[in-house]
């Protein structure tokens, strides 16, 4: 039979190539199981972060009710509501059947009664039928009303536990507050709508409405937030939403805040949402990183397959079923691998809310979370996939003959372009899958193109340490010769270990010095810079004393005071605020009451960018100062008009200059000052700051707040060193989760490159023998390895550093807008962690190699 005339070879059913694939995995795992560990981690933490996260924002959507207090509430800033605007929400309460109640907020001092000692408090007012919603547990038990009434002719109050610790305090102490004395009669162990109040700087203190009138603490202008929630019985979404737009056509100017069930907590959600984006996309660093080893496995597997695969293609099996075989092999492991990351990320809900019980007053109850899941194992199928074509690929088009060459050949067969622009697809489908996906497409955009960058720099470095030691030129010395050919020799580990360490490196770096320098700004230059004291809700006739006071209290501190209001932005250039996109760091503005002044002069630690400051005694139309980062965020250009709503009245003023301003100093500054006459006979406040000398003992401030409390009850004193201790307290808490997150990236790091050692162990075993045969002795081979293992080590470190600290200087100066601070021992840390992991990995690797007797391996060469 001619050749013409041959029958075409018949394609082998798929079924063919799932038993072959079932046949050879038979043998077991072996070789595979970094494999397996790369996907499980990445897999599992991708599911764990969405799962928690999940859990949370479900179970504060759960409990809109409860967290809220009511179906829909209603705060003003400084005023109660007006009997028109009362009436109305009264009205809307009555067609529900449901009920209304006031709770109100605001900072004061808590003293003890013999003046020794006092504390800020955040203190929370409420009627007689609190909670409408929830429980209120006090500790010991008991009835939070009866611990709130009056006996004896002494209000009572209930305490956190911080106040109670901070103050000495036992419960049925007395502390002064404001004119009048509270009773300590409970300890709060359950509050059900804490997460609706926000996080404050103080611990809370409760007390009736009645006992907050006896206070003395509302005056005019006195910061305080009057919160109206509305209890709705049966109400639909449907009709919350037409309240809310009811009430902002009835009362445009009453410039209250509305909040809904289903948007009981929006800041804590939105943090939620944020920090999970963060954590998925470490993760899924970790699961990329994870695909360096993937690929490694598979060109290692392939490797060991060759006799099997050269024996397939000689008995006439196709490319197409050759490849199909091996990924279908693949396909089962990652499966394998999914499942693994599965089941453990599904049980990080119930560990993590079951550690955050007593962190976060919220009964999340964790589930599976379907979508959560599956997306994790989109994201581990991906990776498998795109790592795993390429030595695949490889395998699919070498020819039988070079399949039977000498094992310790290398071949530098590219795969078909098909295959690459496959393995191009699936990377481009996982880098748009996580950036569609994400709360925030901008930073998740940011990071996926940092990481790419980072790849391929790795990639280039890989090579540049390649091409250095292949034109080293002579070495004298025996070992570092050795050493430096290792680095360039066929088959050289050289790009996994630059590539697995250099990713899992560079985010630990990037993570700790923005962590690093956030601490420093807290507690260094901001803490240098900023003022000792801040403080609020000075009245107008209590200006001048209460100044003189601070000057005879501390003689040589620099006080500084300034008017103060409240107000929200309403419109910006004739355009509803809630319509208005603007871009990424700026939209805070908008959200919420901002403090406001008015000033003749321009503000210390600020300067005009563009623009003009207002003439001395302007009586024209009102002007405002913006800060021009955040006008630049909001479209805002000079000319352009902004509205605030104040005390229930809107005011529209013309935007005259922009301003830098330099925010970490934490001086008096605003978003926005107004030229003097906007507010002419409008009542308001003051506020104050006190910065004492450098060096100057704690007794002084410690006696400063004491004489300020005892002599202005009324006046709130805020101490920036324990402002900043709080914050620092909440960085400390995320920090932690960020280093678990980036050492995820490490340890995976680790695995990948303990694989690449683990699959170029024959050639290192062949290489160790030939030069023991050679005269070459343990030590000599122990310190070229030692010496190969730190040049890399050393080199990936360097670049670690150089790229975390571009990185962080990124986020820090630009995203954050501090001042950036390159700190020696982070990079002697990376540089430090590169040698001891590269060194110490390929050591151990090493020394089974070692003990191989020559004879019999040669032998069999």
């Amino acid at each position: 039979m001619t050749a013409s005339s041959s029958p075409a070879p018949r394609r082998a059913p798929a079924t063919t190539s799932l038993r072959f694939a079932l046949r050879e995995l038979r043998g077991g795992l072996a070789g595979f199981y970094v494999f397996l560990a790369c996907i499980a981690l990445g897999v599992a933490a991708i599911a764990g972060v969405n799962s928690v996260s999940r859990a949370l924002t479900e179970g504060i959507a759960h409990e809109g009710r409860t967290i809220l207090g009511g179906d829909i509430s209603f705060s003003l800033i400084h005023r109660q509501a007006t009997p028109e605007e009362y009436a109305f929400l009264t009205e809307t309460a009555d067609q529900s059947g449901g009920t209304i109640a006031l709770v109100s907020n605001m900072r004061a001092m808590a003293r003890r009664l013999d003046g020794s000692d006092q504390t800020l408090v955040e203190l929370k007012a409420v009627g007689p039928a609190y909670p409408q919603l929830g429980t209120f547990a006090l500790a010991g038990g008991g009835d939070v009303q009866d611990a709130l009434s009056t006996q004896n002719g002494v209000a009572g109050a209930v305490a956190a536990p911080e106040l109670m610790e901070r103050l000495n305090l036992s419960v049925g102490d007395e502390v002064a507050l404001g004119a009048t004395k509270v009773a300590i009669r409970g300890i709060a162990e359950t509050e059900p709508d804490r997460l609706s109040d926000g996080i404050g700087f103080g611990p809370r203190l409760l007390v009736s409405e009645k006992t907050l009138e006896a206070t003395g603490l509302v005056r005019p202008g006195s910061l305080i937030t009057y919160e109206y929630r509305l209890i709705l019985p049966g109400a639909s979404d449907e009709r919350l939403t037409r309240i809310r737009e009811t009430a902002d056509e009835r009362f445009p100017e009453a410039g209250w805040r509305m909040r809904s069930r289903d948007n009981a907590s929006p800041r804590l959600s939105d943090n939620i949402d944020r920090f999970a984006q963060f954590l998925t996309l470490v993760g899924l660093t970790a699961l990329v990183v994870g695909g360096v080893g993937v690929g490694n496995a598979v060109a290692s597997f392939v490797d060991l397959k060759r006799p099997s695969i050269a024996t397939l293609k000689c008995l006439g099996a196709s490319r197409s079923f050759v490849f199909r075989t091996y990924l279908t092999q693949i396909l089962i492991l990652a499966a394998l691998g999914i499942a693994i990351g599965l089941a453990v990320g599904a049980i990080l809900p119930f560990v993590a809310l079951a550690a955050l019980s007593n962190i976060l007053p919220l009964s999340a109850v964790p589930a599976l979370y379907p979508r959560e899941l599956a997306l994790a194992a989109l994201y581990g199928l991906l990776v498998a996939l795109s790592f795993s074509l390429w030595p695949l690929g490889r395998a699919r088009d070498l020819k039988a003959a070079s399949l039977f060459a000498d094992r310790s050949a290398h071949f530098a067969a590219k795969p078909a372009l098909s295959i690459r622009l496959l393995q191009l697809g699936l990377l481009a489908g996982l880098a748009a899958i996580a950036i569609l996906l994400s709360a925030d497409w901008r930073i998740a955009a940011w990071f996926v193109a940092g990481v790419i960058v980072v790849f391929f720099v790795l990639r280039l470095i890989a090579f540049a340490i390649v091409w250095a030691a292949a034109h080293a030129g002579t070495i004298r010395n025996t070992t570092l010769r050795l050493a430096i050919r290792n680095i360039q020799r066929p088959g050289a580990l050289t790009g996994s270990v630059v590539l697995s360490l250099g990713l899992g490196l560079t985010l630990l770096v990037t993570l700790a010095l923005i962590d690093t320098n956030m601490r420093a700004q807290l507690t260094g230059r901001i803490a240098e810079e900023a003022p000792d004291f801040f403080f609020v809700d000075i009245q107008n006739a209590e200006r001048e004393p209460f100044v003189a006071l601070l000057r005879k209290a501390a003689p040589d501190g620099t006080i500084q005071t300034v008017p103060m209001l409240r107000g929200r932005i309403t419109e910006v250039h004739g355009t509803p605020a809630s319509e208005i996109e603007p871009e990424e760091g700026a939209g805070w503005v908008l959200r919420g009451d901002r403090g406001i002044t008015y000033s003749s002069d321009l503000p210390e630690n600020s300067r005009i960018e563009e623009g003009k400051w207002w003439p001395e005694n302007y009586t024209g139309e009102p002007l405002v100062s913006f800060d021009g980062d955040l006008a630049r965020g909001l479209g805002l250009k000079l000319g352009d008009t902004v509205t605030v709503n104040v005390l229930g009245r809107s005011i529209t003023a013309k935007i005259a200059n922009f301003r830098s301003v330099e925010w970490e100093s934490l001086a008096i500054n605003f978003v926005m000052v107004f030229s003097p006459n906007t507010f002419a006979g409008a009542p308001h406040t003051h506020l104050a700051t006190l910065a004492l000398p450098e060096g100057s003992p704690e007794k002084v401030s410690a006696d400063v707040l004491r004489e300020v409390t005892n002599a202005f009850p009324g006046v709130t004193s805020v101490r920036v060193k324990d402002a900043i201790e709080a914050v620092n307290s909440v960085v400390r808490q995320l920090a932690l989760a960020v280093r678990i997150a980036a050492s995820l990236a490490l340890v995976v790091s680790m695995l990948v490159l303990a694989g690449a050692l683990a699959a170029g162990h024959r050639q290192r075993r062949q290489d160790a023998v030939i030069l023991k045969a050679l005269g070459a002795t343990r030590r000599q081979l122990m310190t070229a390895f030692a010496v190969e293992y730190g040049l890399l080590g050393l080199a990936t470190g360097f670049f670690a550093l150089l790229a975390g600290a571009g990185a962080a200087w990124l986020v820090v100066s630009a995203l954050m807008d501090f001042r950036f601070t390159l700190f020696p021992w982070v990079a002697a840390a990376a540089a430090i962690i590169a040698l001891v992991v590269t060194i110490g990995l390929g050591l151990a690797g090493t020394w089974r190699i070692l003990s191989v007797r020559p004879a019999p391996f040669l032998r069999n060469l």
